[in-house]
């Protein structure tokens, strides 16, 4: 079919716009009234004023100005190739502007003729004008209608005039209001209109009345809100009266929507329910099509179109937003973004549906430009078409072309997210796996018929199921998942895939959690999350127990690069204060939110480590060092945000630092290692002691106090100067001067073996330097290298009375030959020798310091290595067995090697064996 040539199109291309004719026609000689360039609300506001100077009423000035903006927006967009934004911010800051003052007219006049609406406290109750869709997300298009919901803030009266005289409801004041605003901006008159007003989304719907307090919207979301209304309060804000949008009262209005829209759990219930939405869209763009192919052409409602790439993004958003609160963004392009930076969509992606929702957009507009009509189908006729791509600077056929690869892109990742589980091949950063194995099961069988297709170690449970509470308190769909979920992990037990210990302890996992069906949701939605956290549910037991204490971790599941990622401290600090940011602008920064906020991102990155483990990604050491740079970390962000919030702080920064002892200090802790740390000040000021140990009190509670998320760290303040009798915080001079035997009350020699591990983990500029040169005088420090070794070799033999070994068996951490034996070695090694050998000053750890020590010679040759590499084997083990959950002990005739390397370490330092201490303490 010959299309119109291009050549053949006006210049400029803004008068091929029959609607852009009609307005040089009727407003040539106001459209100077507006100052050139883009329109911001400020220079409408003033043309809008110029209006109303020559005569015309609020209304018609409204109107004339929507016309004299539109008629703008054509030639930058069509002769200009304005950015999008460009065009977008206007047409949502003239819908502000029109319902900011069409509002504030209709409600002064109605308190002129009934007295002004009043709180309980006398105070004047607002009307929140909600702009929902693409005015709440401030991307509203050239010819769209605004989206509205109207809601007061409380119930009462109006006050009345002349002895209180007309006294209205304040449903009715509002009531009334509502049709004004209506009159003012939304009726068609010899101008036209400001905005076609839509209030279906108001409570109830078209069946509701106008308005609503916020009581009744309240209970209406409690109640009787529908899933796809989440999607539909996602992108609300309040955008009238401008005087009421940074009220007070707005956050009482923003408590009940942001509960409503974000769950607090992650929330892939909603999957079903979007899909049943879009179900019902396509096939009314279907019915509308139905005789009318020219129709099938909508560039929204088509497959590939905005309205999927739109649902695209908000369904992330809902699933995610209750716990990741940055991921909540009105605009999508920002969401986007946002979505890509938490790892929910990869970044190529996310680049990609950014251009495709701009290109879409932009060609959204120029349909509307040509009439002016809320359509979103591309004309059929040939110059019209050619005009589109002409504005967009490319040839018919590339247009077609083009639209026709983005709409492909988004329709792609539309079904990818949402296809249901029975199309589940994704490998995006939000559903990945490479095999969805047994997830095509047709109907679900009841609890019975299920147990009959099981293994005898689930059926039986599954029995128990009939008669258990929780299961038969499930509504039916709850139900359904449950039984799926079980039915596809019997498969693939059957199938080899799993063991049965994995599949027990998912039943066990589930059965607390059956209230909470998003999980099940989750679950059946990805099946490769559920076959991932199968595969570390069978691995060891403390990865199931952790995965019941803090089941919304497995979400991480979904993330495709959790195994080949590594922690990354800046990232981590980053994302929390990107959250912080997102829950101090909607106000809930309040304590509760944020210990719960650094509990969920502290799991979740543990739980990030222990997949990787698992699975054999990483070593032992560094599983060390990704813990210890967590809570390295969390120490940060903690103290960082605790100083902030703190009443009694006196300046900007806080002159502390905090030293970390023991496995924290030497960068070596486990899974749910408790930290040793002490606190230090170096601050003049009177008031320093008082608010320090105030701001240490609240850092503890914040890091060890148990919420609905969990806890943190357990804190050990012991090795601070005198123990548990000491001060909880330190001044500098003080810790120095006990550290380094200057004065009365000075350090014990097994102080000072923690010093070797111990290092500065956060701390006011200068601090931490200071700290170093102390540490480094105190294991240098001259000494009597005998009653050193006494020393030491006493406190060795304290610790294994007080840990006795069983008969026949080798305890890794505590038997003659374990690992205490190697650290109090390589400790006395530092202690003694660190003065004339600089390189043991390094807090590098046990292996690196034992080949340093062999490389100085103050080991015999092989002795280093082999005891290196003997603590790295009993560190495994020990390892190992913890995640088991079992004992730290083997049978006494294994690991014979490494016992003896270690007992060889010790006859090496301290000139005797190492069993000769049991021997001492037993005698």
């Amino acid at each position: 079919m010959p299309l119109f040539p291009a050549q053949a199109l006006p210049h400029p291309l803004s008068l091929h716009s029959r609607f852009c004719q009609r307005l040089e026609r009727r407003y040539e000689a106001l459209l100077p009234l507006l100052p050139p360039g883009v329109p911001t609300q400020e220079t409408m506001g003033a043309t809008c004023d110029a209006l109303l100077a020559r005569g015309h009423d609020l209304g018609a000035a409204l109107r004339i100005l929507r016309q004299l903006v539109m008629h703008r927006l054509v030639v930058l967009d069509c002769d200009r190739g304005a950015p999008l934004a460009d065009i977008t911010t206007p047409m949502t800051g003239l819908a502000e502007l029109a319902l900011d003052r069409a509002s504030r007219h209709a409600c002064a006049q109605l308190t002129a003729l009934h007295g002004a609406p009043r709180t309980c406290d006398g105070g004047e109750a607002a009307l929140w004008v909600i702009g929902m869709g693409k005015l709440g997300a401030r991307e509203l298009n050239v010819s769209s209608d605004i989206d509205l919901v109207y809601v007061y803030e409380c119930d009462g009266e109006t006050e009345g005039i002349e002895g209180g005289r007309g006294k209205l409801s304040h449903h009715e004041y509002f009531a009334r209001a509502a049709r004004a605003l209506y009159a003012l901006v939304g009726e068609a008159t010899e101008h036209g209109f400001v905005f076609r007003v839509d209030l279906a989304l108001r409570p109830n719907g078209n069946s509701g009345p106008p308005v609503c307090s916020l009581a009744a919207l309240e209970e209406y979301l409690l109640l009787h809100g529908r899933e796809w209304e989440r999607f539909a309060w996602l992108k609300s804000r309040v955008v009238a009266p401008r005087a009421a949008v940074a009220s007070p009262g707005v956050q009482a209005l923003r408590e009940v929507v942001l509960p409503f829209v974000f769950r607090r759990y992650l929330d892939y219930g909603v999957f079903d329910a979007l899909r049943v939405l879009h179900r019902q869209i396509r096939e009314h763009a279907q019915r509308r099509a139905s005789g009318h192919p020219e129709r099938a052409n909508d560039v929204k409602l088509s497959r590939g179109g905005i309205r999927e790439l739109e649902f695209t993004v908000q369904l992330l958003q809902v699933v995610r937003g209750g716990q990741f609160p940055e991921l909540r963004r009105r605009p999508t392009l920002e969401a986007l973004q946002r979505l890509a930076r938490a790892g929910l969509m990869p970044q190529e992606t996310a680049d990609q549906l950014a251009a495709a929702y701009t290109f879409l957009r932009r060609v959204e507009h120029r349909i509307q430009y040509l009439d002016d009509q809320q359509t979103h189908v591309l004309p059929t006729r040939d110059d019209d078409l050619a005009w589109i791509a002409a504005t967009l600077g490319l040839g018919c056929c590339e247009f077609l072309r083009e639209l026709d690869g983005h709409r492909e892109l988004v329709a792609q990742e539309f079904d990818r997210l949402l296809g249901g589980p029975e199309k589940k091949h994704c490998s995006g950063g939000a559903c990945p796996g490479p095999r969805a194995a047994g997830n095509g099961v047709a109907a679900a069988p009841d609890l019975e018929a299920l147990a009959a297709q099981l293994p005898p170690a689930l059926a039986g449970r599954v029995q128990g199921w009939r008669t258990h509470p929780r299961v038969q308190g499930l509504r039916e769909q709850a139900r359904a998942r449950l039984v799926r979920v079980v039915q596809r992990t019997g498969q693939w037990l059957a199938e080899g895939l799993v063991s049965e210990d994995a599949a027990v302890r998912l039943l066990d996992w589930l059965e607390p959690l059956l209230r909470r069906d998003s999980y099940l949701a989750l679950l059946l939605e990805r099946p490769a999350v559920h076959e991932h956290l199968l595969h570390l549910l069978g691995a060891a037991r403390w990865p199931a127990r952790y995965m019941m204490l803090h089941p919304g971790v497995i979400d991480e599941l979904a993330g495709g690069a959790i195994l080949s990622e590594r922690f990354v401290p800046e990232d981590f600090e980053r994302e929390l204060q990107l959250r912080l940011a997102a829950l101090q602008s909607t106000g809930e920064d309040d304590d509760e939110n944020l210990l719960d906020l650094l509990r969920r991102a502290h799991h979740a990155e543990v739980f990030r480590t222990l997949a990787r483990d698992v699975e054999g990604r990483i070593t032992v050491e560094q599983v060390a060092d990704d813990l210890s740079l967590l809570a390295d970390s969390v120490l940060r962000v903690t103290s960082r945000w605790c100083w902030q919030r703190l009443k009694s702080r006196h300046r900007d920064d806080p002159q502390l630092a905090i030293i970390g002892y023991g496995k924290l200090g030497g960068k070596e802790l486990g899974y749910g290692s408790d930290l040793d740390i002490v606190f230090v000040f170096d601050d003049e000021d009177e008031r320093a002691p008082e608010v320090y140990a105030a701001f240490v009190r609240k850092l503890i509670n914040w890091l060890a106090v148990k919420t609905s998320e969990g806890d943190l760290f357990e804190i050990d303040t012991e090795l601070r100067p005198n123990g548990n009798s000491g001060l909880l915080v330190t001044s500098f001079a003080a810790y120095a001067d006990y550290q380094c035997q200057r004065g009365s009350n000075t350090a014990w020699t097994w102080e000072h073996q923690a010093m070797t591990r111990a290092r500065c983990v956060l701390g006011a500029p200068g601090l931490g330097e200071r700290f170093d040169a102390v540490r480094q005088a105190v294991i240098t420090a001259p000494r009597d290298l005998k009653a050193l070794g006494d020393e030491i070799t006493a406190m060795r033999a304290r610790l294994r009375a007080a840990h006795p070994a069983l008969p026949d068996w080798f305890e890794v951490k505590h038997s003659a030959g374990g690992m205490l034996d190697a650290e109090f070695a390589v400790q006395y090694l530092v202690l003694a020798h660190s003065r004339e050998h600089l390189g043991l000053q390094d807090n590098k750890g046990n292996i690196a310091l034992l080949l340093r020590a062999e490389a100085a010679g103050l080991l015999p040759a092989g002795v280093g290595a082999a005891a290196a590499n003997a603590y790295r084997t009993l560190r495994q083990v020990q390892h190992r067995a913890r995640l088991n959950e079992e004992p730290t002990r083997v049978p006494a005739g294994e690991l014979a090697t490494e016992r003896a390397a270690v007992q060889a370490l010790w006859q090496a330092v301290f000139g005797y064996s190492a069993a000769s201490i049991s021997i001492a303490v037993s005698t």
